[in-house]
């Protein structure tokens, strides 16, 4: 599996922007998938997860109640419905691939492949 994000960009503050993610391969849906950023000189973080059938999720506090993380396995793409978005959600957006026996992982070590990331820039 090879993992292709798109949809970032330049969004003043309290705007909306969708990311998505389209994997490669075969067998997306044997993934939990996740979202991680970073920011410049900040270490990674962990954003929002979702299990394999979409049932589970899991987000940063920091992004709750803003973000919304859905998939679609027919199209074998992730998506982060990015709100209400704040200056300091600027960072590059990596979406993530794991093949575990957790439904949904919030620490990036569980995830197994990694997409090259997609920037997302507020301005305030």
């Amino acid at each position: 599996v090879q993992l292709q994000a798109s949809g970032g960009g330049l969004v003043q503050a309290g705007g909306s922007l969708r990311v998505s993610c389209t994997a490669s391969g075969r067998n997306f849906r044997n993934y939990a998938m996740g979202w991680f950023r970073q920011a410049p000189g900040k270490e990674r973080e962990f954003v929002a997860a979702i299990n394999w059938s979409g049932i589970i999720t899991y987000y940063a506090d920091s992004v709750k109640g803003r973000f919304t993380i859905s998939r679609d396995n027919a199209k074998s793409t992730v998506f982060l419905q990015m709100n209400s978005l704040k200056p300091e959600d600027t960072a590059v957006y990596y979406c993530a691939a794991s093949y575990t026996v957790l439904p949904a992982p919030r620490v990036g070590d569980e995830y197994d492949i990694w997409g090259r990331g997609t920037q997302v820039t507020v301005s305030s």
